[in-house]
């Protein structure tokens, strides 16, 4: 089969092209107005890939084309969608593709609100490094994965699962689709304000998928009175996790540096030591969530989790160093979120204790960028000795409440917060020409981010090289 992909350049959406090229088909995509990481990576798949959106791009011998949900594509004004119509040709989303695709395959799901990413790659790095080829579908590049997606000749399918919707018209949630057999359930913190203005709203997809587990499926779910509450959900066996004692499995003895190390306790009181170099405690949790699911189900040795873990290089943009011969560190985080957000810079001040932290942000998501969610802005910087914050982006605005820039500012700043708006990359650069030399930058955003984590690194190991980051 034939499939085109307009808006390729969506995580999602080129990882479920690399999974149907795997599979067999020839694939194609087109995306316009994209930014790195994700447009340099799409661009380097080796499938045709056009910048821009345009009747043309479409295969003459074209079966489906796929369409992302971005507002920015334009829907069904745009002319590939258009074409496509004009021609017959069946048009679909990347959820309803990869649900069907896979349908017959063990599915393992990965949700939550937060922790989805790094949870799924982690797996799917485990997995590959043991050489047990299962598919899988990651929405974040990592260095310690070949690629996004990967379709696999092992039954088992790595799934990160979104519950934001399907498409406007498709208030499904994505993972509903995905017909899983088992689920690791990170974290149940309410997100997408625009499409689930309240928390009994955004619930109700983890309960619609808790309910489609089998009887012999699995649920692996972080110990949380909000994931306990869905977890009633399922009718198969539930395991728990988190980095404090519990009744399953847990974390013990963490002692974080560059290479941060603590003891994984099973269930039944048996020990594993573990090592890392992801920065965080939310990292910890991720890695006990994945190494319970993996020994439940008995994918993988000990030895062989203990090795892959320490070798996993983490997931780009999620907390990701970007200087390596800087004496001030500069580092990424994904900041989509209040939870994802609040957790990198909690991971900052645990790793680099007594180093003033400056953030660099981006109001990127709908959520963010809401009137609703201005309460955010009182607590989310707490620690930091100064933010720089960018403008909101404009596409959308008109589905919500949007805050204006002044107010994001407002609003941050009667918190006690140091914080100064700058509208582009130049003012940024020049309101940190002032530091100290002992500071830790953290770059935070969904978005460009005015294009500071491609033109920042390199400024500063010019200013501040020949002393590697702490």
């Amino acid at each position: 089969m034939r499939i085109h992909f307009t808006g390729v350049a969506g995580a999602g959406m080129s990882a479920a092209a690399l999974m149907m090229r795997d599979a067999g088909h020839q694939v194609s995509g087109s995306d316009a107005d994209v930014f790195p990481p994700m447009s340099t990576y799409v661009e380097g798949l080796g499938f045709p890939f056009a910048r821009h959106f345009d009747a043309a791009n479409l295969p003459a011998d074209l079966d489906l084309l796929v369409l992302g949900a971005s507002a920015k594509l334009g829907g069904e004004d745009n002319p590939e969608v258009a074409e496509a119509r004009r021609r017959g040709i069946r048009i679909t989303t990347f959820p309803e593709v990869v649900g069907e695709a896979t349908r017959a395959r063990r599915n393992t799901v990965v949700a939550g609100s937060f922790g989805k990413s790094t949870c799924a790659g982690l797996m799917a790095h485990v997995l590959n490094a043991g050489g047990h080829d299962a598919g899988w579908m990651i929405g974040a590049i990592s260095p310690s994965l070949p690629a996004t997606g990967h379709w696999g000749t092992a039954p088992e399918v790595v799934l990160e699962g979104d519950e934001y919707i399907v498409a406007p018209a498709d208030h499904r949630s994505k993972f509903v689709l995905y017909h899983p057999r088992d689920v690791l359930l990170t974290s149940l913190i309410h997100d997408h304000v625009n499409v689930f203005p309240t928390f009994a709203d955004y619930e109700a997809p983890f309960r619609e998928l808790l309910r489609l587990l089998p009887a012999d499926g699995l649920l692996v779910a972080r110990e949380h009175p909000a994931v306990r509450a869905v977890a009633a959900e399922a009718a198969c066996r539930v395991v728990w996790y988190d980095t404090a004692a519990c009744e399953g499995w847990w974390a013990e003895g963490v002692t974080y540096g560059e290479t941060t190390r603590f003891t994984l306790v099973r269930p039944d009181g048996g020990r594993l030591a573990m090592s890392t170099g992801l920065l965080g405690e939310h990292n910890i949790e991720n890695i006990v969530g994945v190494a319970a699911y993996l020994l439940e189900r008995g994918l993988v040795t000990e030895a062989a989790l203990q090795s892959a873990i320490a070798s996993f290089a983490g997931i780009r943009r999620r907390l990701d160093r970007l200087t390596r011969r800087s004496a001030v560190p500069v580092i990424e985080g994904f900041g989509s979120s209040y939870e994802k957000a609040r957790s990198a810079i909690e991971a900052m001040l645990l790793h680099y204790p007594g180093r003033p932290l400056v953030v660099i942000f981006e109001p990127h998501t709908f959520s963010w960028r809401s009137r609703e969610a201005l309460a955010w802005y009182d607590t989310v910087f707490a620690g930091a000795a100064r933010v720089l914050i960018a403008p909101p982006p404009g596409h959308g605005a008109e589905t919500h409440a949007q805050a204006t820039f002044a107010e994001i500012l407002s609003r941050t700043a009667a918190a006690g917060i140091d914080v100064e708006g700058v509208e582009n990359a130049g003012a940024a650069m020049a309101a940190l020409r002032d530091l100290k030399g002992d500071e830790v930058v953290l770059l935070l955003s969904s978005g460009p981010l005015l294009g500071l984590p491609d033109s920042l690194p390199p400024v500063f190991e010019a200013l501040y090289g020949g002393v590697a980051a702490a």
